[in-house]
């Protein structure tokens, strides 16, 4: 699956706005096209969002302040990451010490449906370099505690892999 760019997500935000009749300034637009996970579903839903919050608790504009607002109250981060993303990196690197750590049993220690950490969240993460699939499971990459602000495990390398010196 190819992932959107900025450019791309923004005319599809502007168009989405137009359509809901929502006013909405450019540095608004890109603040959510920014934590939309290269996704036009995932953007469009954000939009609405957005919108209700700007509604109910602003003047009705989405402004980077209001898009950032709202969406930080979403627990949505910089990057696009949510709460379950967050709780399936942070399994693999509290649970299982960085990985490995295979498929079911890292959906039965987070409560989530197989199929979905691998057809929902696991693709995004892939493409950020946050995990890798190995034969012996999923593991923590260095960006993934660079971005959660960790230390990685064994020497810095962040796998959680651990190697022997003979």
């Amino acid at each position: 699956m190819e992932y959107y760019d900025q450019a791309a997500l923004k005319q599809i935000l502007l168009r989405s706005a137009r359509i809901l009749k929502v006013p909405a300034e450019m540095d608004g637009i890109e603040e959510i096209a920014g934590r939309a996970r290269g996704t036009p579903r995932i953007v469009n839903r954000l939009l609405r969002r957005v919108r209700d919050y700007a509604q109910v608790k602003a003047d009705g504009i989405i402004t980077r302040d209001v898009a950032n607002a709202a969406l930080d109250g979403l627990e949505i981060d910089q990057i696009g990451l949510d709460q379950t993303d967050r709780n399936l990196l942070l399994a693999i690197i509290q649970k299982f010490g960085g990985g490995p750590v295979g498929l079911d049993t890292l959906a039965a220690s987070t409560s989530e449906d197989p199929e979905t950490i691998e057809d929902v969240y696991e693709p995004f993460l892939l493409q950020l370099g946050f995990i890798a699939r190995t034969p012996r499971g999923r593991i923590a990459m260095p960006a993934t505690y660079q971005h959660l602000g960790l230390t990685p495990p064994g020497g810095g390398n962040g796998t959680g892999l651990w190697t022997t010196s003979k």
